[in-house]
């Protein structure tokens, strides 16, 4: 019988060099599938959930949209605190609910026509005082009326809607982004209610229909 020679040092070398080269490469290869597995997911997640973008309902390089401002904000008087002490309201909203005096305060006459107002008539001691938003939101329409005065709507969030009428000198235009107590205009007086002489006719609506701005502000 032919007797099997024991493997030579050289062999045994080349053995050892083998196995010494094989688990790295084949630790290496599992690594990057496992990098490769864990990136795919990541894109996947971030393609399919809501970015800064979605949540804050705006472009996140544009930061926190208006709208977004004005559902945690409340609502303000629509000039500067500094004028509280001397504004007075000088005919109310109409509330069929209230007392006589205040439903009395709340009619219009125009040629011997009444109308009930759907806002509050503001003055400032008869004078031209600055007009400013009393929520952020995004500026709907500017009306030009030189009968019944100037009119500015904005529109905000939660169906809220503020309406500033007999204003001049109007600074904001039909789509701006406004923000609470950025100013909008200056008050004047009208031909339509010229009993009010120069002041602003103020009116908050909520879903369409106009609501008593009292119940929002403490005048």
């Amino acid at each position: 019988m032919r007797e099997e020679k024991p493997n030579s040092p050289s062999q045994k070398n080349k053995s050892a060099k083998t196995k010494s080269w094989l688990w790295p490469i084949v630790y290496s290869g599992i690594a990057i599938v496992f990098v490769g597995m864990i990136w795919g997911y990541n894109a996947f997640m971030k393609e399919d959930s809501p970015g800064m973008a979605d949540v804050a309902g705006k472009d996140a390089d544009k930061g926190v949209t208006v709208e977004t401002n004005a559902a945690k904000e409340s609502l303000q008087y629509p000039f500067t605190e500094a004028l509280l002490d001397d504004a007075i309201i000088l005919q109310e909203y109409y509330d069929v609910e209230a007392d006589d005096e205040m439903r009395e305060s709340a009619l219009l006459v125009f040629n011997q026509v009444y109308m009930t107002n759907s806002g509050v008539s503001i003055s400032v001691k008869d004078e031209p005082f600055e007009v400013v938003a009393s929520l952020s939101g995004k500026v709907e329409a500017i009306i030009s009326d030189a009968f019944k005065g100037n009119e500015i709507v904005l529109t905000h969030a939660n169906g809220l809607k503020t309406i500033y009428r007999s204003v001049t000198g109007i600074l904001v235009k039909e789509g701006d982004e406004v923000t609470q107590g950025q100013a909008l205009a200056s008050t004047t007086a009208n031909e339509w209610n010229p009993a009010a002489g120069t002041h602003l006719h103020f009116e908050v609506q909520k879903d369409g229909i106009a609501v008593n701005p009292r119940s929002f502000l403490a005048f």
